[in-house]
């Protein structure tokens, strides 16, 4: 499989202070985001053992 098949997974981008209304929201858009990022690293290391060497 080459990397043209299969592409690196794409690093979630981080949430703008901005988009933090600050409220302390059960769902808070840095929660989504560290959720986000944790899936990515997961994506990455399986998509680096694909592409050993």
């Amino acid at each position: 499989m080459t990397i043209a098949d299969d592409p690196p997974p794409q690093r979630p981008s981080e949430p703008d202070p901005a988009d933090c209304c600050g409220e302390g929201c059960a769902r808070c858009v840095y929660d989504v985001y560290e959720a986000a990022l944790a899936r990515y690293e997961q994506e990455l290391a399986a998509w680096r053992e694909r592409h050993k060497g």
